[in-house]
């Protein structure tokens, strides 16, 4: 079985053919455009250009941000700057691109990772997971008892909108004080940036002397990782909220695991060591065990081989662990 994959980010499509080991056999890149009618001319021209060999696919998975109906495969809300996607049904333009109908389903891209998880990484096999996609934003997904949470319009797993300070800024969703308003890339970033802009005695404002590239959440974390103050201060303000919200959450589903996905989760220990003591210290004495945190299981980290999972979780064709 070979399944197509595709998976429109903030800054780039990408678009993958997958086959049934949840390996990537061929994929296309492109930037991701700001209006409809380019958009559309990038998401059927990266898929045209897979679709040139002899393999091709039984079916197309689409993961997307915000809320899409995985029944009709519509962009139903989608705040920001991609909001010119409310409305579009994502098969339509798989089908447009191909040239033939087949089998099209879509959903949320961190449901699209927690989908990828189960059929070829480290939720594989079990029945409650939480996952947590820590990018520019904070994605999320719940596993229950062996079904993706989907709730009454499809907003169940949304974890980065929880409000972990009820007093905290204005999020684009309209809540104050959500996680993503303090964990995100974005947020780190901006709290880095306030600091060097006050001027204060720290590495980070000597990397931003005579840069012109900006300031990442990687670079953040890397500052952090030499020992300096201000950084560690920044890194262990916002992990302290996300173990508090991670230990809230543990309380909720009582998961047999949580996996932490997106760029910022690639900071390695720098970020897993504090937050699992951070949850551990507030969860001990009611669990009564160590829920583990875990990256990601599945290598692809773009986003591809989780969209091309759908196919085989709608179809039934049967999932099989990646070989190593």
């Amino acid at each position: 079985m070979t399944y197509l994959g595709v998976d429109i980010g903030g800054t780039r499509i990408k678009a993958g053919l997958v086959d049934g080991d949840g390996r990537i056999l061929a994929r296309k890149i492109t930037d991701t455009p700001t209006s409809l009618d380019a958009f559309k001319t990038a998401f059927i021209t990266v898929i045209q250009d897979l679709a040139t060999g002899e393999e091709l696919p039984v079916g197309a998975g689409v993961g997307c941000k915000g809320i899409v109906n995985p029944t009709t495969t519509e962009v139903e809300i989608l705040p920001g700057s991609f909001k010119f996607l409310e409305g579009v049904r994502l098969s339509s333009l798989v089908e447009l691109a191909l040239g033939w109908p087949l089998p099209v389903f879509a959903d949320n891209d961190a449901r699209v990772a927690l989908s990828g998880e189960i059929a070829w990484g480290a939720a594989h096999g079990k029945k409650n997971v939480v996952m947590l996609t820590l990018g520019t934003g904070v994605g999320g997904a719940v596993l229950a008892e062996g079904r993706i949470l989907r709730g009454v319009r499809g907003v169940a797993g949304h974890l980065g909108h929880i409000s972990v300070d009820p007093e905290g800024v204005v999020c684009f969703c309209g809540n104050r004080g959500c996680i993503e308003t303090i964990f995100s890339a974005r947020a780190i970033e901006a709290e880095a940036i306030h600091h060097v802009h006050r001027g204060c005695e720290s590495a980070l404002t000597d990397w931003f002397k005579g840069r012109t590239e900006e300031l990442t959440c990687q670079t953040v974390f890397d500052i952090a990782a030499q020992g300096d103050e201000v950084a560690l201060r920044i890194r262990d303000r916002a992990t302290e909220k996300l173990g508090a919200m991670i230990a809230s959450l543990l309380n909720i589903f009582d998961p047999e695991l949580v996996i932490l996905g997106g760029q910022i989760s690639e900071a390695g220990g720098m970020l897993f060591e504090p937050l699992r003591r951070a949850v551990s210290s507030r969860t001990r004495r009611l669990l009564g065990r160590e829920v583990p945190i875990v990256p990601p299981g599945v290598a692809d980290r773009s986003g591809i081989v989780g969209a091309a999972s759908l196919v085989s979780a709608h179809q039934g064709f049967p999932p099989r662990p990646v070989r190593s």
